[in-house]
């Protein structure tokens, strides 16, 4: 088995064009990094089949669909559970944006975006009810200061909650 895809500079250029704007034309992204189109559809098709590039997916804002109300939750477990177990237990909860399984008393944390403490309250029940879920603890985010972009290389005004 070979270890992971080394990229060069040129590869992290398209990633940076594509993490930007994951629609960029191969023509757009050639005009960028100084390749043309074929040459760029090339290395997106190998940085693909590597999985270096996992996907491309649509990032909607929950505030458009009026979820303003967002909170992070602490679940702790009962037993040991995969973390695999636990992406599963959440995937089809939508009000989650987020998940990481974490060092420390928790055994993960979730982001949880809601149209209000109703609708929050309603999805840490059906995340409480899932896998091995002992208990949870939750804060409501206030304000969010600093938001960066999925490579933490640039960042995103804040918004207001």
């Amino acid at each position: 088995m070979s270890g992971p895809m080394v990229l060069d500079e040129t590869d992290e250029r398209i990633l940076t064009v594509l993490t930007r704007n994951a629609r960029a034309t191969f023509n757009e992204i050639g005009s960028v990094v100084g390749l043309s189109a074929p040459a760029v559809k090339r290395r997106v098709d190998r940085l693909v089949a590597s999985k270096a590039i996992r996907g491309f997916t649509t990032v909607v804002d929950p505030a458009a669909m009026g979820w303003t109300t967002e909170a992070y939750v602490s679940v702790f477990c009962t037993g040991v559970v995969a973390p695999e177990v636990l992406a599963r237990a959440w995937e089809d909860i939508p009000e989650i944006v987020s998940a990481a399984t974490v060092t420390g008393a928790a055994d993960a944390v979730l982001r949880v975006v809601a149209s209000d403490v109703g609708h929050l309250e309603r999805a840490i029940e059906r995340i409480r009810r899932s896998g091995s879920v002992d208990h949870s603890d939750s804060v409501i985010v206030l304000s969010r200061l600093i938001e960066r972009t999925g490579n933490g290389r640039e960042p995103v005004e804040p918004q207001d909650s």
